[in-house]
């Protein structure tokens, strides 16, 4: 019989460090170079929670936009339609759509803040392969190792406002399965799954920001 999960809670407390100081980063730069010289205080067991706007930048997936608002607004709802593999739903001129990653967002997750006013970006290809990516290149210029979490930005279906959640990651177990556990009183757990990755992507926003 297989051993019922432990709590995913630590134990103790939690710490979450901004990363200050980051350049603007361009297709081509080194990341981990950047990062490891602004943080040089990672260590292993660390979770690097990285927005995914800073690795569509360093990985070229910006798309040249006209400046124009309303050139600009179009073609962002063309590329909209290219990312989207269907429409989950639509309200006025907000389209939910799932993308090719298989994520159900707002726009295919095609985004024009913190980018040039001529360009718009595009989720990276492939969120989990740059998390890895960024994860062996960290240990091989500081020999540390962390797990990495790539993010963006979400609505919730029947709440207010955005949160960051995973959408790529590497070195961690993304969700904690209680299933056959037992609560304090005995209860057992049959269907909780605890968003692990989501939960750390969240917290990493609490010092990130948005308007840097």
């Amino acid at each position: 019989m297989p051993e019922a999960p432990g709590d995913h809670a630590p134990g103790g407390s939690i710490e979450i460090l901004p990363v200050t100081g980051l350049p603007e980063f361009r297709p081509g730069d080194d990341l981990a170079a950047a990062i490891v010289d602004r943080a040089p205080w990672l260590r292993d067991g660390d979770v690097l929670v990285v927005t995914s706007k800073i690795v569509s930048k360093v990985e070229g997936r910006l798309v040249p936009a006209p400046q124009n608002p309303e050139e600009r607004d179009a073609a962002r709802r063309v590329l909209v339609d290219q990312e989207a593999v269907r429409v989950v739903a639509r309200k006025g001129r907000t389209l939910i759509t799932e993308n090719r990653l298989g994520i159900v967002q707002a726009a295919s997750g095609i985004d024009g803040s913190n980018v040039d006013g001529s360009e718009l970006a595009l989720l990276p290809e492939n969120p989990d392969a740059s998390a890895a990516a960024l994860r062996r290149a960290l240990h091989e210029s500081a020999g540390v190792t962390v797990a990495v979490v790539i993010t963006d930005t979400m609505g919730r279906a029947w709440r207010i406002g955005q949160t960051d959640a995973a959408i790529g990651s590497a070195g961690l177990a993304v969700v904690h399965r209680y299933a056959g556990a037992e609560d304090g009183q005995g209860n057992e757990l049959i269907v909780t799954e605890v968003a692990i990755a989501d939960e750390l992507a969240a917290a990493g926003d609490l010092v990130k920001g948005k308007l840097g």
